[in-house]
C-alpha cells in the first residue's frame, strides 16, 4: 500500500456514513471496510431488523447503528438522513446501496408489471430519493460530501433475460451522470460502481443455489481467470470512490473484464 493509499484511507477519519442495503451483501462488506478505515459513525438502513442488528452489534455500538428504512418510501428515507445528522451532527458519506432482482428470468415479451413496478420502486426511485436527501443534507452543511450508487454491468450492455433489472442499472448510470454535473459546484462527488455477478446473500435466494452453485455460474461471466469475485472486492472499489477527493461522474466497473456474451441468462449483481 502506497503513503498516498493510505492517506486517501485516513481520510475516512470522524466521517458520518449511510449505507443503504447494509444488513448483508456488499452492504455489510462495506460497512464493516468502512469502520476499519475510520469512520466515526456507519448508519446500515434496510428492511431485514434482525440481521441490520445484528451487523451493527458485531461491529460494535460506538461505530455503527441500524435503523428500519424501505428506500422506496420517501418518508423512510428523508427520515434516515435527518435522523443521522441529527444524532451525529453530520452527514459525509451515503453509499446508497439497496436493490432487488428481478423474480424471474423474464424477456421483454413476458414482461410481469407488477413485478417491474415494484423492481423499480426499490432500483431507481429508491436511489434517486438517497441521492436527493443526502445531497440536500449535504448542501445545507456546506459539506463536501460523497455519494455511491451501487450499479451493474447491466448498465453497459443489453441481456437477453431480466429486462427489468437490466433497465433499472441503465437509469441508475443516468442518476450518477446528472448528479454529478448538478452537486459539483457544492463539492459533492457522485459516483457509482458496478460489479460483474456474484454470490450474495439475494442472489442465492432468488436463483435457488448454494454460494458455490452461483460462483461456478459467474465465473463464466469474466475473463479474468483465478479470482472469484467476491463482495469485499466491491466494498474496496466502494471505499476508492468515498476516499477519492477528484473523482466525480464515474462508473467503476468491478467485472474481471465482463464477457458480454455471457448475459443470456442472470447477467446481473445484487445490493444486499
Amino acid at each position: 500500500m502506497t503513503d498516498s493509499t493510505v492517506g486517501n484511507h485516513r481520510s475516512l477519519k470522524g466521517k458520518v456514513a449511510i449505507i443503504t442495503g447494509g444488513a448483508s451483501g456488499i452492504g455489510e462488506a462495506t460497512a464493516r471496510l468502512f469502520t476499519q478505515h475510520g469512520t466515526r459513525m456507519v448508519v446500515i438502513a434496510d428492511i431485514q431488523d434482525q440481521l441490520g442488528k445484528q451487523v451493527a452489534s458485531s461491529i460494535g455500538i460506538d461505530k455503527c447503528s441500524y435503523v428500519h428504512c424501505d428506500v422506496s418510501d420517501e418518508d423512510q428515507v428523508k427520515s434516515t438522513v435527518e435522523s443521522t445528522v441529527e444524532k451525529y451532527g453530520q452527514l459525509d458519506i451515503m453509499f446508497s446501496n439497496a436493490g432487488i432482482l428481478s423474480s424471474s428470468e423474464q424477456t421483454v415479451l413476458e414482461l410481469d408489471i407488477l413485478g417491474f413496478d415494484r423492481l423499480f420502486a426499490v432500483n431507481v426511485r429508491g436511489m434517486a430519493l438517497c441521492v436527493k436527501h443526502a445531497a440536500r443534507a449535504m448542501v445545507e452543511r456546506g459539506v463536501s460530501g460523497s455519494i455511491v450508487c451501487t450499479g451493474s454491468v447491466a448498465a453497459s450492455h443489453g441481456a437477453k433475460a431480466r429486462t427489468d433489472y437490466c433497465m433499472t442499472k441503465h437509469a441508475v448510470l443516468g442518476l450518477v451522470r446528472s448528479a454529478s454535473l448538478q452537486l459539483g459546484e457544492h463539492g459533492i462527488r457522485v459516483n457509482s460502481v458496478s460489479p460483474n455477478g456474484l454470490a450474495t446473500p439475494l442472489t442465492c435466494r432468488v436463483q435457488g443455489k448454494s454460494v458455490e452453485e452461483v460462483e461456478k455460474v459467474y465465473e463464466t461471466f469474466a475473463r479474468l481467470k483465478g479470482v472469484l469475485l467476491k463482495v469485499e472486492h466491491v466494498a474496496d472499489a466502494v471505499l476508492f470512490l468515498a476516499c477519492n477527493e477528484f473523482v466525480s461522474g464515474h462508473d467503476l466497473v468491478v467485472d474481471g473484464v465482463f464477457v458480454p456474451s455471457s448475459s443470456t441468462t442472470t447477467t446481473t449483481t445484487t445490493t444486499t
